[in-house]
C-alpha cells in the first residue's frame, strides 16, 4: 500500500464515525441558556435538579468555581462518546475531544480539535487518544489531553453521548437551515443503520428534526472540503439550535430537562454554569476554531494512527496558553 493510499486510509478511519463539536456545544449550549435566564422557583429546582443529576464532582470542581467567579479565563475538555444511538450501548471511545477555552477579557472561545487517532502514551501504553475514556474515565481522558499539549484544563469536562445531538434539535421543534450543497445521505456510512435516506438541494432551506439534522451534519464523502465542509454544516446546526432555543417558550418543559440529565456527564457545578452564562456570554458568541494536524501512519496492532509533530503540538499549545491569557 503506497503512502498515499495509507493517508487516505487513515484519515477516512479517523473520520468514521466521528460526531465532532457539534453534538457536544449543542448540549452546553443549552445548558448555558437554562442556567442564564430568571425563572421561577419550580423552574429553577428542576434545572438544579436536572444539573446534578448529570454531576460528578471532580477534584477540578471547586477550583473551576472560583476561576469562573473571577472570571478569569477558563478551559474545558469537551467529549463525545460514541454510544446512544445507532444499536450502540457500550461504554464507548470518545470519538470528539476539543478543548473549549473561554476569555472573557478577550471576549472570544476557542474550539481546538483533537483527531481520535492522535497517538498517546497512557501509563506507559501506546494507544489512540480516543481509547483513554474507555481504558479509564473522563479523568483519564482529560489527563491524556493535558499531557499531549502540556497544558491544564482549569474548568472540568463536559461528557454526552451521541443521542444528545437528536434529542436536543427535537426538544426546541427542529432546526431551520439552508444547505450550502447538493447531496444525499445514501451510501455514506454514517447512516448505514438508518431507515430513511435524506436528501437536501444547495441554497434551499429545510425544517430539520433531530435525525434529519444528524444525517445533514454527519455527511462526509460528498463534500468536496471533506471534514472542513462538515464541520461549516455542524456550525449551521448549531446556530440553527441556539436561535429556536432563544425563541422557545418552554425550554423548561420535562422532556427537554430529561434528555438533558440522561445524556451528559459533568464535573461542572451548577454555579459554575451560572456564572459561565453571566459572565461568559460575550466570549461564547465569539467563536475560534482550530484544530491539531497530523500525519497518518500504520501502526501494528493499532491500525492508522495521527502522529503530532513536536512543532504542531508546541503551536496548539502556544494558541491555547495564549487564549488562557487575560
Amino acid at each position: 500500500m503506497t503512502r498515499e493510499s495509507l493517508h487516505r486510509q487513515g484519515k477516512q478511519n479517523g473520520r468514521k464515525k466521528s460526531h465532532t463539536v457539534r453534538r457536544i456545544i449543542l448540549i452546553i449550549v443549552g445548558l448555558l441558556l437554562l442556567s442564564g435566564v430568571a425563572v421561577g422557583a419550580v423552574t429553577y429546582y428542576k434545572m438544579n435538579r436536572t444539573i446534578s443529576k448529570m454531576q460528578k464532582p471532580s477534584a477540578t470542581t471547586k477550583k473551576a468555581d472560583q476561576v469562573t467567579a473571577s472570571k478569569a479565563p477558563v478551559s474545558y475538555l469537551l467529549l463525545g462518546t460514541d454510544t446512544g444511538e445507532l444499536g450502540r450501548d457500550y461504554k464507548g471511545r470518545t470519538d470528539t475531544m476539543m478543548v473549549m477555552t473561554v476569555n472573557p477579557s478577550k471576549q472570544t472561545t476557542t474550539m481546538t480539535s483533537i483527531a481520535r487517532d492522535t497517538l498517546v502514551t497512557v501509563n506507559g501504553q501506546q494507544m489512540k487518544i480516543n481509547a483513554a475514556y474507555a481504558y479509564g474515565n473522563a479523568d483519564s481522558a482529560l489527563s491524556a489531553v493535558e499531557n499531549l499539549l502540556n497544558i491544564k484544563i482549569n474548568g472540568g469536562y463536559f461528557l454526552v453521548n451521541m443521542a444528545g445531538m437528536i434529542k436536543m434539535v427535537d426538544a426546541v421543534g427542529g432546526v431551520d437551515v439552508i444547505s450550502p450543497l447538493t447531496f444525499t445521505t445514501e451510501g455514506d456510512d454514517t447512516q448505514a443503520d438508518s431507515k430513511k435516506q435524506y436528501s437536501f438541494v444547495a441554497g434551499q432551506s429545510y425544517h430539520m428534526d433531530g435525525n434529519e439534522a444528524l444525517a445533514f451534519s454527519r455527511m462526509r464523502h460528498e463534500d468536496p472540503d471533506g471534514d472542513y465542509g462538515r464541520q461549516r454544516r455542524q456550525q449551521l446546526i448549531i446556530q440553527a439550535v441556539l436561535k429556536h432555543a432563544a425563541s422557545v417558550g418552554s425550554l423548561f418543559n420535562d422532556t427537554l430537562l430529561n434528555m438533558l440529565s440522561n445524556n451528559i456527564q459533568t464535573d461542572v457545578s451548577s454555579s459554575s454554569m451560572r456564572n459561565l452564562a453571566f459572565n461568559y456570554r460575550s466570549a461564547l458568541s465569539h467563536v475560534k476554531q482550530d484544530q491539531l494536524h497530523g500525519t497518518t501512519q500504520s501502526m501494528g496492532d493499532l491500525g492508522a494512527v495521527e502522529v503530532m509533530t513536536p512543532t504542531e503540538i508546541d503551536r496548539v499549545h502556544r494558541a491555547i496558553t495564549e487564549q488562557m491569557t487575560k
